[in-house]
C-alpha cells in the first residue's frame, strides 16, 4: 500500500469529565501538530456507541467543525469494538484508491457516565438476538470460549493469570492508560468473580478515551504493508471450534500475503485481550506460536518489551482501559509510536521493523489485522 502513519495522538483513557466531541479533539490535537497542521482531505471517525450529554452524538460533523475541516471529505464507520481499526482500515483504502492525500482518523467513546447496567446491555447489542434473548452477556459468552480453551490444551484456569499481570506490568508505562500500576497474580486470583473462570481482573474496564492518527500518502517508518479482515458466525452455536477465533486467522492470513511477510518477522503486536484469556487465543490465532502454546510463551516472558516477540507494550485493553469504539485503534496507533521510535519509557528493547495490530468486534464475529512496517521511498 502506500500509506503510512505520520503522526499519533491519544486522550487519556479512564473516567472523565468531558464529552465525546471534546475527548476526540484532545486526542486529534495532538495528531495534527504532529505534522504541522498540513491540510487534511479525509475525516474518517470511528465510534460504537456515540455517546453525548443529551443521546447519540453527531460526532462527525461536530468534530469537523471543532478542528476546521468543514472543506473536507468525511466518513463515520461502526464495527462495535472494532471500529477504530475499521476507520483506519477505511482511510488506508480510500488514500490507495489516489482521492485523497491525507487522512485523519479519530476514534472516540463515552461510557463511563452511563451506569454499567445500561452500557452491558447496549454491548449485548453485538450478541446475536436469539442468545442475548436466553440471557447471554459478553462476559458469559467469553466464559465459555475460556472454558473450551483451557479444556482443549488441558490447562489449569490459573493460565490467564498471567495475561492480566503482563497488561498491568505493561501500562504501567504508559501515561494515557486507566490503570498505571502493576498487579499481583495474588489480586488478580482473589478479584470478584464475574463468570467462572473469569474474574474482574481478567475483564478490560468500562472506559473513556479517543485516538487519532494522520495517514499520508506516501512510506515512512509506520508504513501500512497489509490489512486484512475476516468475519465468523454471529452465534457461537454455530461455529464448529470455540478454542479460536476464525475470523482473526482469516484476517492475519489477508495482511500477511498484502504485506509479503510472515508471523515470524514480526517485533512488536498488539492484541484485543478484551478478557485476558483472548490473548492467548489470538497471539495463536496470529500465528505467533501454535495452538495451546500461548501460555508457556507468557511464563516465559517471550512478551515481554525485552522478549521474543512484545505484547501489548502500551497495556493492551486490559490496562490501557477499554473504550470500545477506540481500541482499535489505539492499538494500531501504539504499534506505529513503537516503529517510529516515540513511545518513551514504554518502548520495546529494540526499536521493531515490522509490527502488527489485531482487533475483534464483538466476540469474534469480525476481526481487523493491520501489519505496519518499514518502506523504503
Amino acid at each position: 500500500m502506500t500509506a503510512h502513519v505520520a503522526s499519533v495522538g491519544v486522550a487519556r483513557f479512564g473516567k472523565r469529565a468531558e464529552g465525546l466531541v471534546d475527548l476526540a479533539a484532545e486526542a486529534a490535537g495532538p495528531a495534527l501538530d504532529g505534522v504541522g497542521r498540513k491540510p487534511i482531505d479525509l475525516l474518517v471517525v470511528g465510534t460504537m456507541l456515540a455517546h453525548g450529554a443529551r443521546g447519540p452524538e453527531p460526532l462527525l460533523p461536530r468534530l469537523a467543525g471543532r478542528l476546521g475541516l468543514e472543506s473536507g471529505s468525511g466518513l463515520r464507520v461502526e464495527a462495535s469494538s472494532a471500529s477504530g481499526a475499521m476507520a483506519f482500515h477505511t482511510a488506508a483504502l480510500a488514500i490507495e484508491s489516489g482521492r485523497f492525500s491525507r487522512a485523519l482518523v479519530v476514534a472516540a467513546e463515552k461510557m463511563t457516565d452511563r451506569p454499567t447496567a445500561a452500557i452491558s446491555g447496549e454491548l449485548t447489542a453485538a450478541i446475536h438476538p436469539s442468545e442475548a434473548a436466553l440471557g447471554a452477556t459478553m462476559p458469559g459468552l467469553a466464559a465459555l470460549v475460556t472454558q473450551r480453551y483451557l479444556e482443549r490444551h488441558g490447562l489449569p484456569a490459573d493460565v490467564i493469570d498471567r495475561v492480566s499481570v503482563h497488561a498491568r506490568r505493561m501500562s504501567a508505562g504508559n501515561p494515557a492508560a486507566q490503570f498505571p500500576k502493576p498487579v499481583s497474580a495474588e489480586e488478580v486470583a482473589a478479584s470478584p468473580l464475574v463468570a467462572f473462570p473469569l474474574r474482574r481482573l481478567h475483564c478490560a474496564a468500562i472506559s473513556d478515551g479517543a485516538a487519532a492518527v494522520v495517514l499520508e500518502r506516501g512510506t515512512g517508518p509506520a508504513s501500512v504493508l497489509g490489512i486484512g479482515q475476516g468475519f465468523d458466525s454471529l452465534r457461537l452455536v454455530d461455529r464448529p471450534d470455540l478454542a479460536s477465533f476464525v475470523a482473526t486467522r482469516t484476517a492475519a492470513r489477508i495482511a500477511y500475503e498484502m504485506a509479503k511477510a510472515t508471523r515470524k518477522e514480526l517485533e512488536v503486536v498488539e492484541l484485543h485481550d478484551a478478557f485476558a484469556p483472548f490473548g492467548l487465543v489470538h497471539l495463536e490465532d496470529i500465528g505467533a506460536c501454535g495452538p495451546g502454546e500461548g501460555p508457556s510463551w507468557y511464563a516465559n516472558g517471550w512478551v515481554d518489551r525485552d522478549g521474543r516477540l512484545p505484547v501489548n507494550p502500551g497495556g493492551g485493553l486490559l490496562g490501557r482501559g477499554h473504550p470500545v469504539g477506540v481500541s482499535g485503534l489505539a492499538g494500531i496507533a501504539e504499534v506505529a509510536r513503537q516503529l517510529r521510535g516515540e513511545a518513551g519509557a514504554g518502548a520495546v528493547a529494540h526499536l521493531p521493523r515490522l509490527g502488527l495490530a489485531q482487533s475483534m468486534s464483538g466476540l469474534g464475529t469480525q476481526s481487523f489485522v493491520t501489519v505496519l512496517g518499514r518502506a523504503e521511498p
